[in-house]
């Protein structure tokens, strides 16, 4: 019983380094989809456009970190190696609907996240990540 229990903590241990990597490279997705430097966008500048695309960003990551956890296989390493695959093809998939979205508005939506003004493209740009991880996460189970 201690010996599942401890196995059962280190996997928890692994996957949570796993989901913070991907989140983390979520962050870096968002940073190069946008013009300037993402955490003076967000932390300097309080830019609330940023702040939301990143937001939906780091949601739709956790999600589908959490799905393919949630029904990963009962062998680790192909839990593990689920957990993140799935979570590169997320990522993808969201920088893939990023520049559709942009391709289909008019302006450069990057820059429209990165003016200071609140702007409703953020919201619809935060929609389009979140959407494309929630498609990521129904692939999954």
């Amino acid at each position: 019983m201690l010996e599942d229990l401890l196995s059962g903590a280190w996997q928890s241990v692994v996957f949570g380094i796993v989901g913070v990597g991907l989140m983390a490279a979520g962050f870096g997705l968002v940073d190069l989809l946008t013009p300037g430097r993402l955490r003076d966008l967000i932390w300097v500048d309080r830019n609330a456009n940023a702040g939301l695309l990143l937001a939906a960003n780091q949601l739709g990551i956790a999600g589908i970190v959490f799905t393919a956890i949630l029904t990963s296989y009962s062998d680790f390493g192909k839990g593990l190696a689920s957990t993140v695959v799935f979570g590169l093809v997320g990522l993808g998939i969201m920088a893939l609907a990023f520049f559709v979205l942009d391709l289909l508005t008019p302006g450069k939506l990057g820059e429209v996240i990165c003016s200071p003004e609140p702007h409703p493209a953020a919201k619809v740009s935060a929609a389009t990540h979140f959407g494309a991880a929630l498609i990521v996460c129904a692939c999954i189970a």
